[in-house]
């Protein structure tokens, strides 16, 4: 969301004005070599592809495309890339050490309206030689991306940048919801929330399917936006995404949706069946 070249607002006052440490905008990450980048490509299409694919079958898929990798390897690019295997299981993602976890709201809610319930979810985005991650923060009725922010690292300022985006563009919901990964967790995070009166939940153990639909909003992107590109760099990507997004919101059908775009059901202009 950084404008490089505005030459009337400096990057300096960019940053200050979205809260973001000037640092995190120019910080590189020290990177990868070419193979371990190359296996996190073939890792995240297959994953994409097959997301009930954990480190052991992942390693068991690449073995058998002749890469002799070990499980220690995969998993930790697994937990590079943020991705986790879908399916039961007694822990999901690590919140930091002593943050508050909070309840998940939504088992039995009927989400009927738009800003009722938001969500937000990062994911990982390759470039050439290296890779940036991606927060999105989506209103869960209508699909409508309300705002996303590309990160060099996991530090969690990227998050809060794209929660304030959002919450100063449109309408506070009435419930957030998240994984509870410490990037959520943080009460940096949840303070921007809870000041707001907005209710705090977050998917709970042992259940896959908590933030569906912005597993499905990340399975979009990366087949129809990432895959099809070779971000150059950081720019390049924020570019792309950007016109991705827009296309996405204002001119992608939902057959879950009866055919309408997210921002027609957002703005109320058609309300699916």
């Amino acid at each position: 969301m950084i404008a490089p070249g505005w030459e009337e607002v400096s990057v300096s006052r960019q940053c200050e004005l979205l809260g973001l440490p000037r640092s995190s905008y120019y910080y590189e990450s020290a990177g990868e070599s070419e193979l371990n980048l190359h296996l996190m490509r073939l890792i995240d299409e297959k994953y994409t592809e097959t997301p009930i694919f954990g480190s052991p079958r992942m390693t068991v898929w690449l073995r058998r495309q002749n890469y002799p990798v070990s499980p220690k390897r995969v998993a930790r690019l697994m937990r590079k890339m943020c991705l986790q295997a879908i399916y039961p299981k007694k822990r999901l993602s690590a919140g930091g050490e002593n943050h508050r976890k909070w309840p998940y709201l939504l088992g039995d809610l009927k989400v009927a309206r738009p800003n009722q319930v938001w969500c937000t979810d990062i994911t990982y985005v390759r470039r050439y030689r290296s890779f940036l991650y991606l927060v999105a923060i989506m209103d869960w009725f209508s699909r409508y991306v309300l705002s996303w922010v590309l990160s060099p690292s996991l530090e969690s300022d990227f998050c809060q940048e794209a929660l304030r985006v959002a919450l100063r563009g449109h309408p506070a919901p009435e419930i957030f919801n998240s994984d509870q990964g410490s990037q959520f967790t943080s009460e940096a995070f949840t303070d921007l929330l809870l000041e707001r009166g907005i209710l705090v939940s977050m998917d709970g153990r042992g259940r896959v399917y908590d933030n569906i639909f912005i597993e499905r909003l990340w399975r979009s992107v990366k087949y129809e936006e990432v895959f099809l590109r070779d971000y150059q760099d950081r720019d390049d990507a924020e570019d792309r995404l950007r016109r991705y997004f827009r296309f996405y919101n204002r001119e992608r059908y939902h057959q879950a949706l009866d055919y309408a775009t997210p921002e027609e059901v957002y703005l109320g202009r058609r309300l699916p069946s």
